[in-house]
């Protein structure tokens, strides 16, 4: 059973939707306007987000946008858009699936499955480099046996480049996956956070050995050094 959020300004609709999933066990909420939608990610915190974008009072492509900047949880867009420019779109800015409507029960059902499944695999990982330990689900990270305190992107970054250990990291890439935003829009972004992870790690300028380096003109890599 999953809390799922249903947000879809047709009645009728709507009322499919929730039956449906309600009959196959799962705990269905909803909302037909994209205000209370954000109140509702915010306080009732549920596990599936189901999203149309022809919403009365926000467009649904923003409403993501704005569900994204303080939740992970997946996203499946239910809508009548099919062009492709909006499919782009929206998976730019964080949905995890995209069904055009009509779509079956069954379908629907195996797509909401499909989401949970990748969502608790996630959940229960760990991504382990020498003395750190990232838990990608409580979001959580020590170094040498001691909690980080990071904020929010600053273990974004550091779980993106962990889960690509020893690959170089174009910046341009890290600030698209992270801030969900178009390569050229980054300036100073990535800079500031890897200097101030390096800092969390104990890390000097001078230090010779380092888990996080930086290459001009290429980008970023987290790795184990070696001694």
């Amino acid at each position: 059973m999953s809390r799922i959020l249903v947000i879809e300004d047709d009645q009728r609709i709507r009322e499919l939707v929730c039956k449906h999933l309600a009959e196959e066990g799962h705990l269905v909420t909803s909302q037909s306007s994209g205000l209370e939608a954000l109140r509702a990610v915010t306080e009732d915190k549920p596990e599936v987000l189901i999203l149309d974008l022809g919403l009365p009072d926000l467009d649904g492509l923003d409403l993501l946008k704005m569900a994204r900047s303080i939740t992970e949880i997946p996203v499946l867009v239910l809508t009548a858009r099919e062009d492709e420019d909006t499919i782009l779109k929206a998976f730019s800015v964080g949905a995890d699936d995209y069904v055009v409507k009509p779509v079956s029960g069954p379908q629907l059902s195996a797509r909401v499955e499909a989401l949970m499944r990748r969502s608790k695999n996630e959940s229960s990982e760990t991504i382990k480099i020498g003395d750190l330990e990232i838990l990608l689900g409580p979001r959580q990270a020590t170094f040498k046996g001691n909690q980080l305190k990071l904020t929010a992107k600053e273990f974004d970054v550091l779980s993106y480049l962990a889960a690509r250990k020893g690959t170089v990291v174009a910046k341009e890439e890290l600030h698209a996956a992270i801030w969900k935003a178009p390569a050229g829009t980054e300036g100073r972004t990535i800079d500031v956070h890897i200097s101030t992870l390096r800092k969390k790690l104990g890390e000097k300028p001078n230090d010779s050995i380092r888990y996080i380096e930086t290459f001009i003109g290429a980008g970023v890599r987290l790795m184990e050094p070696e001694e």
